[in-house]
């Protein structure tokens, strides 16, 4: 007997259930971004982009002016939110994830590594797990959100306590672009940002900060 053939949306959900798994189960040395690059890009781009091109599907890697118009509101919606956060002592203590210092000639191939994470981490989440599989409607937003809470489990309190809501905006952005652009530069440059400003004296006071969020029911 035959069995019927998944529909798209069934598949791209079973495959990102899947390779959630398989991210946390590929270990890799927490200081070593290159590793990192490699898993990500391996579970996060290439296996759904291959699965996206054998169903003629499009995960959202498209470029129009809706779509940079939406990019440029959503960075400079996020920077304020980067910019007081680099601020607070956990996010100073967990960041820069990987070394790097000052210097430009360490500093940027560092930025432009960490924005392939970002690019490959919008592929997966707002990607195969939202743009991929609008004709759910506006409820695809809400897939990747669970998901993308479990991996950060290990983040800073502050930041965690932030993702859902953050996976949500971003996943609703790039589904009115009708593409993970939005995501993937706010993420990406948001990234770099906060690395460099962690990296120097805090542009807002940290006990001005901790002080204004000190209602929030988690460490800062």
């Amino acid at each position: 007997m035959r069995l019927p053939r998944l529909s798209w949306v069934q598949t791209s959900l079973l495959a990102g259930l899947c390779l959630a798994v398989c991210w946390s189960l590929w270990s890799v040395p927490p200081t070593s971004l290159d590793a990192r690059i490699v898993r990500d890009v391996v579970l996060f781009v290439a296996l759904p982009g291959a699965l996206a091109l054998s169903r003629g599907r499009d995960l959202g890697w498209r470029v129009d002016r809706r779509a940079l118009r939406n990019t440029f509101l959503l960075a400079c919606f996020v920077v304020p939110f980067y910019v007081v956060g680099s601020s607070l002592p956990t996010i100073r203590t967990y960041y820069p994830m990987w070394a790097t210092d000052t210097a430009l000639a360490t500093f940027v191939p560092h930025a432009l590594a960490q924005f392939v994470v970002a690019a490959a981490a919008e592929t997966y989440y707002r990607g195969l797990l939202c743009v991929g599989v609008r004709e759910l409607g506006f409820k695809s937003v809400f897939i990747s959100p669970v998901v993308y809470a479990v991996h950060h489990v290990h983040k800073p309190p502050i930041e965690l306590l932030l993702s859902a809501p953050t996976d949500v905006l971003f996943g609703a952005v790039d589904y009115k672009s009708e593409s993970i652009l939005p995501s993937v530069v706010a993420h990406g440059v948001g990234l770099a940002l906060l690395d460099w400003l962690v990296l120097h004296p805090p542009v807002v006071p940290t006990a001005t900060v901790v002080r204004v969020l000190s209602w929030l029911p988690v460490p800062l």
